[in-house]
C-alpha cells in the first residue's frame, strides 16, 4: 500500500530535521513506497534550507509545495489534493513518529481499514515522555459505532494524526478543513470518522507528540485564545449543517453534538469575564442545553444546570 505523508511547515527549523528523519526511516527499513508531501507555508527561518538536502536524497519520495502564509488548514488541504497514496497520514513538523509505525500498521492496511488509529505519546523537546494519550483497542466496527465508543472514552479523538485513512474518504466525500480557522482537526475529524465504513482502535505506539517552546508560547496570546474559542462555533455550526443530510443512527446525531457540545463549553474557562458572557449567549443562542440527552438522574440534572447556570455545569464535569 502506497502511503501519503503529509507534513505542514512553519519556522520548523527546530524540530524538522528530527521529524523528517523519522518519515524517512520508514524508507530506510521497512517501507519504501511513501510519497512525502513537505508545505512550507511561507517559512521565514532556515527551513527551506533543510527541506532541501532531504529532496536531494530522496528525489523519488518528496513532492515539495513552496507557498505564502495561510494557515495550517490550507496547507493539509493542498497536502490531500497532492497526494496520490492508498492511505494518507499527517505529521506535524515539530512531533515525529515512531521507526515501525508503517510496518506495524501494514496488516491493516492489506485489510482496506478506511481509518486505524494508534496511540501517541507525549513528550518533552529532550524526548522524556511525560505521559499516553488514552483510549480504547477494539477492532473492526463501523465508523458511526466507532465514533459512539470512542466520544466518551478517548482523549484525543479529534487528533488527526493518530489515524492513518484510506485517501478514498477525503476524495469521495469531499472532505476539507475550514480555512483560516483553529481546532480545524476538531471540525472534521468526527465527521471523517463518522464516514468510515470500517474502523480499527489499535493499541500500536506511532505517534510522538512534543510539548515544544513553541505551542506553549502560542497560548500566550489572548487574541489568538479568543479567535480559538469562538472558531469552536463555526466548526459546531458547520457539523449542524453536514450531518443534517448524514444517514447515520439518531444515537451517533446524539453523540456528536454531545462531544462538540462538551468540547466547546470547556473552552469557556479560556475567557475573559467579558468575553466569557458574550460566548454563553452564542452557546444560549444555539440552544446547545437541547444536546445534553438524560439518560439518567445525573444527566438530566446536568441539563437543567446548563440551561440556567453553565458555570455551574462546568463544575460538575
Amino acid at each position: 500500500m502506497k502511503i501519503s505523508v503529509i507534513v505542514p511547515i512553519f519556522n520548523a527549523e527546530r524540530y524538522l530535521v528530527r521529524c523528517l528523519n523519522s518519515i524517512v526511516e520508514q524508507i530506510n527499513t521497512t517501507h519504501n513506497d511513501i510519497e512525502i508531501i513537505l508545505i512550507n507555508d511561507g517559512s521565514t527561518d532556515k527551513s527551506a534550507e533543510i527541506i532541501k538536502k532531504y529532496i536531494q536524497k530522496y528525489t523519488n519520495n518528496i513532492k515539495y509545495i513552496q507557498k505564502e502564509n495561510t494557515g495550517v488548514a490550507d496547507s493539509r488541504n493542498i497536502g490531500i489534493e497532492e497526494s496520490t497514496g492508498d492511505y494518507i497520514i499527517f505529521v506535524d513538523a515539530d512531533d515525529y513518529i515512531d521507526a515501525k509505525l508503517f510496518k506495524n500498521l501494514e496488516k491493516y492496511m492489506e485489510r482496506n481499514i478506511d481509518i486505524i488509529k494508534y496511540k501517541a505519546i507525549i513528550e518533552t523537546e529532550e524526548e522524556d515522555i511525560i505521559g499516553q494519550f488514552e483510549g480504547p483497542v477494539f477492532e473492526e466496527l463501523k465508523g458511526e459505532e466507532a465514533f459512539s465508543k470512542l466520544c466518551y472514552t478517548d482523549e484525543m479523538l479529534d487528533a488527526l494524526w493518530v489515524y492513518a485513512y484510506k485517501r478514498k474518504i477525503f476524495i469521495d466525500n469531499g472532505f476539507k478543513f475550514i480555512s483560516n480557522t483553529y481546532h480545524e482537526d476538531f471540525g472534521l475529524i468526527p465527521l471523517i470518522i463518522i464516514k468510515a465504513k470500517t474502523f480499527i482502535s489499535t493499541d500500536i505506539q506511532g505517534y510522538h507528540y512534543v510539548q515544544s517552546s513553541n505551542s506553549i508560547t502560542r497560548n500566550i496570546d489572548y487574541n489568538k485564545t479568543l479567535k480559538k474559542v469562538y472558531d469552536t462555533l463555526i466548526h459546531y455550526d458547520n457539523m449542524l449543517d453536514k450531518t443534517k443530510n448524514y444517514s447515520i443512527n439518531e444515537r451517533v446525531k446524539e453523540d456528536i453534538k454531545i462531544f462538540y457540545t462538551n468540547s466547546i463549553l470547556l473552552r469557556i474557562n479560556d475567557l475573559k469575564k467579558t468575553d466569557r458572557k458574550k460566548f454563553i449567549k452564542e452557546i444560549r443562542n444555539r440552544k446547545m442545553y437541547k444536546n445534553i440527552k438524560p439518560r439518567n438522574i445525573k444527566q438530566l440534572l446536568k441539563r437543567i444546570i446548563l440551561q440556567i447556570n453553565i458555570p455551574l455545569y462546568l463544575k460538575l464535569r
